[in-house]
């Protein structure tokens, strides 16, 4: 019997012109090399670029009249199935542009949003992914009728169109609504988990860095998971917690969604979930690509500096990990130790100084800790057990004249056994209670 095996082809990548606006003297090249690389991540191939000196962007087109023609004559030519600008635009510019261009026009924001939808993985991502795009859209509706436009009025052309639109934006706003309070909900959750997490002494660590910079495979490396690591932006988009020990201690470390130059607001407001991680962490390791030139480098660390201000994580205490230096050479890192003597050089992907990284993340911690023997009455055991509970490694061993036991706790947990105390150590101060 002759079999018959169904043919699959696989749908060919979009393909994209993009334009942008450059400041005079700026390197064309290095400016566009991120958005290319957002429209790769979406699996979109460029196929040309307009490039505008110019300060402001015109109000109504972006591009001024020129180059606008310009733009229209390189898509007549390149016929892409998109034209992608390099910025924020506003709805009117977008429309302005899709009308001369007779092109579907995305901004960056757009892109982003998109890479977003596809890397997605838990509820709240979810949630948070489709409340911003359906934001984001609602101002630019412009209803399934636009094609009436073009007939200039007359019978027929009126009612239909301008009501469709306007149920359209209702029932979006009436989506937003819904989910705005299922995000609520989700959020409600996460804030019972985390204040659990809270509650417990064990340090908690966040990775923060700008996105590509190996955030992902530098968690997996340290706490031996298995959390996606492709080499895309915004691989990582929900916050995902591992845990590691050293010297007997546990520390929790947890991946955030990497940071970009010009991240728009309202992505920061969307992803408020995974940021709020950074926010609450005991220590950020700021996690940068090493092998990238000086330049870059501080481009990127700017970028994630920013966004941590923003979420109001600026103030905590960081670690630099220059990642990815198996890359370099040995006066490549010669180089990088000059410019940067305190980061930790490491190789996430070969392993490559971890145990330096973790012995630099105890370190942080040191001098908010205290060794502490104890002498507990057995009718007052309860206290070990509220140690125990909040994560602390204790040593104990039951005598006839109580319990002995030796532990290493955070300083404001000192004043909770102090009346047990006989290695003649005084309480903290408060400062020290509270650091």
């Amino acid at each position: 019997m002759k079999k018959f095996e169904l043919e699959t082809t696989e749908r060919p990548p979009e393909r994209a012109v993009i334009a942008a606006m450059l400041a005079q003297g700026a390197d064309e090249e290095a400016a566009l090399e991120e958005i290319r690389e957002l429209l790769r991540t979406a699996g979109v191939t460029t196929e040309g670029v307009v490039v505008q000196r110019r300060v402001d962007p015109h109000p109504v087109t972006y591009l001024g009249s020129g180059k606008v023609e310009e733009l229209k004559q390189l898509v007549e030519h390149e016929d892409p199935d998109i034209v992608v600008v390099d910025d924020a635009l506003e709805p009117r510019q977008q429309r302005a542009l899709e009308d001369r261009l007779q092109r579907r026009v995305l901004d960056r924001t757009a892109v982003i949003l998109d890479i977003f939808a596809l890397h997605a993985r838990t509820s709240e991502g979810k949630t948070q992914v489709e409340l911003a795009q359906l934001e984001y859209n609602l101002s630019r509706m412009r209803g399934l009728w636009t094609h009436l436009e073009r007939l200039g009025g007359g019978v027929g052309t009126r009612g239909p169109g301008e009501s469709q639109l306007e149920t359209d934006r209702r029932l979006a706003r009436r989506r937003i609504s819904i989910l705005r309070q299922r995000l609520k909900e989700l959020q409600a959750r996460r804030a019972t988990q985390r204040s659990a997490r809270q509650g417990s002494i064990i340090p908690k660590v966040a990775l923060a860095g700008y996105t590509n910079a190996g955030k992902s495979t530098l968690l997996n490396a340290l706490t031996g998971s298995t959390v996606s690591s492709a080499n895309r932006l915004f691989e990582t988009l929900d916050p995902t917690t591992r845990a590691f020990e050293r010297a007997g201690r546990r520390y929790l470390v947890t991946d955030t969604v990497g940071f970009i130059e010009r991240l728009p607001h309202q992505l920061v407001d969307a992803f408020a979930s995974t940021l709020e991680e950074t926010v609450l962490a005991d220590l950020v390791v700021l996690v940068a690509d090493g092998s990238q030139d000086e330049e870059r480098l501080q481009a990127h660390l700017a970028a994630v500096r920013d966004v941590l201000a923003q979420v109001g994580a600026g103030d905590l205490p960081t670690v630099l990990a220059l990642n990815k230096v198996d890359r370099l050479d040995a006066a490549g890192r010669e180089r990088l130790e000059r410019r940067h003597p305190d980061a930790v050089q490491v190789s996430a992907r070969d392993g490559e100084n971890l145990d330096g990284l973790m012995d630099r993340i105890a370190l942080e911690f040191t001098s908010r800790w205290e060794r502490v023997e104890l002498l507990v009455p057995y009718a007052d055991a309860g206290v070990l057990n509220e140690l125990y509970e909040a994560g602390a490694p204790v040593e104990r061993s039951d005598e006839e004249d109580g319990i002995h036991a030796s532990a290493h706790l955070p300083k404001r947990l000192v004043p909770r056994v102090a009346s047990y105390r006989t290695d003649g150590g005084s309480p903290p101060s408060p400062a020290e209670a509270h650091a």
